[in-house]
């Protein structure tokens, strides 16, 4: 199980002693209920419960499996904090050798003809695979496709007959809805806990790029990665995948219905093709641009940069719009617009309803397939002060006309030739060789223009900048004191 964060200190320990003493209370709370309904009728209700969850596991057990891995490992990183490397004589030092190891994990069977889902996580670099059913057969498995950008993986071991998951509808999910999971944790396999459905669409947990992890509290720990949690019709609605903190009561899953969608194109194709329209999206409230530039807009999500690769960089779509519903589908969080572009089919024109300077405009995009790796421009090292930086530690220097009809920017620009080191420009993550083409929505065609811009901008707000980064476009804020 992938942990968000690692640990298993003693206010942990209270945590976990806590939250038994809770479950405990809410039990006996719920036994008073059912006895103040109807003292006659409480035995048979809490039979009923009881025999509820014995059915459930017995039905999803079967589907279930273990995953046994066995990786080489590198001790190199860490030999010298754990004492690992040996003095020879002469004075030179020598390592142990790799260790090979042997883990477990968890997955569940997709598909009678022996296809079974886990998380890539937990077969990532793995020399050998097995996978133990619940019938306690050992059988060889091999690696059918990967998802790194989701952590997904399937498996396929030679078997027929084999009892699949029953999946449930992942957009029905209730929070407070009870939820059962069985997995391998701590390499105790087959445990079964239970708990709710804590909260829906969780991101910016990991640097998975698609993010849609639904949260629960049930017992998830090392080991559950890859296994299911269930509803208490034995329907898989999601998949176990990373935990924060040992026993805090803070799991997340990937929802069943992009586990099938990524699961089916990777048994089919062996890899997952999406699509995509080419921009990098943050929160109104994270990306920087004072207020005062937004008023009037309380939902949406801004548009921080424009790839060259995708199909927005060829629409009227700006940087610094702000896209507030697709489709007529409203648009809150980056998640929202992902979700939306992820049911589309490559090819398909979207309609995006995007505000922009107190107007609202409707720019239609088609989408495209989402490259390998986008790319995306060079961290330049901060140079020392230069002699002709301004009071931003800016060197710039207006874009010849024949590179600015190249890169298609009619009105001209200024090229960044030198950032100051500790400058407000190098706060602001300026580069040198990004090409300034407007400030505060102004063009910029000459070095003077730039220079008069900054010079008047607000001392609280900063400078908005408009750039072209490498073909990307993207902004910054600009701010005098680089604060």
């Amino acid at each position: 199980m992938r942990r968000v964060v690692n640990g298993h200190n003693s206010s942990e320990v209270r945590r976990m002693n806590f939250r038994w003493v809770s479950v405990f209370a809410l039990l006996i709370v719920l036994t008073h209920l059912v006895r103040a309904v109807d003292a006659g009728k409480s035995n048979t209700l809490l039979r009923q419960i009881d025999e509820g969850f014995s059915a459930v596991f017995e039905k999803v057990a079967p589907v279930v499996v273990v995953i046994e891995s066995d990786k080489t490992t590198d001790r190199a990183d860490h030999a010298d904090d754990l004492g690992l490397f040996f003095r020879e004589e002469g004075g030179g030092t020598f390592k142990l050798p790799p260790v090979e190891s042997r883990s477990e994990g968890s997955g569940f069977i997709i598909r009678a003809d022996g296809y079974i889902v886990t998380n890539y996580h937990v077969i990532r670099d793995a020399a050998k695979i097995e996978v133990r059913l619940r019938d306690g057969r050992l059988l060889p498995a091999k690696i059918i496709g990967s998802d790194d950008k989701t952590d997904i993986a399937v498996l396929k071991v030679e078997a027929t007959g084999l009892a699949p998951a029953e999946f449930g509808d992942s957009d029905t999910i209730r929070v407070g809805q009870l939820v059962c999971a069985i997995g391998v944790p701590f390499n105790l396999d087959y445990s079964f806990t239970c708990g709710w459905i804590s909260a829906k669409g969780r991101a910016g947990l990991t640097n998975t790029v698609y993010e849609d992890y639904i949260q629960t509290d049930a017992f998830i720990n090392p080991g559950n990665s890859g296994g299911p949690l269930f509803d208490v019709d034995g329907r898989v609605i999601v998949m176990n995948t990373l935990i924060n903190g040992v026993g805090r009561g803070l799991a997340f899953a990937i929802p069943s219905n992009l586990l099938q969608a990524v699961t089916n194109q990777l048994i089919v194709a062996g890899k997952v093709s999406r699509p995509w329209i080419g921009i990098r999206m943050e929160e109104i409230e994270r990306s920087g641009i004072p207020r005062d530039q937004l008023a009037g807009i309380q939902n949406g999500v801004v548009v921080r940069t424009i790839f060259p690769e995708g199909s927005a960089c060829k629409s009227d779509l700006r940087v610094t719009d702000v896209i507030t519903a697709i489709d007529a589908v409203e648009i809150k969080r980056p998640s929202d617009l992902q979700r939306e572009i992820l049911k589309k089919k490559i090819g398909t024109t979207v309609q995006l309803r995007v505000w922009r300077g107190g107007k609202t405009l409707e720019i239609p995009i088609t989408t495209s397939e989402l490259p390998g790796t986008p790319q995306t421009a060079a961290n330049a090292a901060p140079s020392p002060t230069p002699p002709s930086a301004d009071a931003f530690g800016l060197v710039l220097k207006e874009l010849p006309k024949e590179k600015a009809k190249a890169l298609e920017l009619l009105a001209g620009g200024c090229l960044v030739t030198e950032v100051a080191e500790n400058s407000p420009a190098a706060a602001a993550e300026l580069k040198a060789g990004d090409i300034l083409t407007e400030i505060d929505r102004q063009p910029v065609p000459t070095v003077d223009i730039a220079r008069k811009l900054l010079a008047s901008a607000s001392p609280e707000n900063g400078a908005l900048l408009f750039l072209n980064r490498n073909g990307q476009k993207t902004y910054a804020i600009l701010r005098k004191t680089g604060e």
